[in-house]
C-alpha cells in the first residue's frame, strides 16, 4: 500500500471520529507506550518495534508514561519498605 494512501486514510478516519490531526507515526509511539504500561519486557517493545539497541528503546520511551513512572516508584516503595524491616 503507498504511504500517502496509508495517510489518508488515516486522516479521513480522525475527521470522520471528530478527533484532531495526528501524525501516523504517533499509533506506534502509543502502542510501545502501552505496551509498557502494561509491564511488557524493555527488550520485546524493541524486537516489536525493530529498534536495533534496546538503548533506543529506552532512551524514547522509558520516561514518557506518568503510569510507568508511577509504577516504578511503587516498586522503590515496595523495595525500601523490605530493606527497612
Amino acid at each position: 500500500m503507498p504511504k500517502t494512501s496509508l495517510f489518508n486514510a488515516f486522516s479521513k478516519i480522525l475527521k470522520k471520529c471528530g478527533l484532531p490531526s495526528l501524525p501516523i507515526h504517533s499509533l506506534r509511539h502509543t502502542h510501545a507506550v502501552l505496551l509498557l504500561e502494561a509491564r511488557a519486557d524493555m527488550k520485546y517493545v524493541q524486537e516489536r518495534l525493530g529498534h536495533s539497541s534496546i538503548q533506543i528503546t529506552s532512551d524514547v520511551y522509558s520516561h514518557i508514561s506518568k503510569t510507568i513512572e508511577m509504577d516504578r516508584m511503587d516498586k522503590y516503595e515496595e523495595y525500601m519498605k523490605n530493606i527497612l524491616k
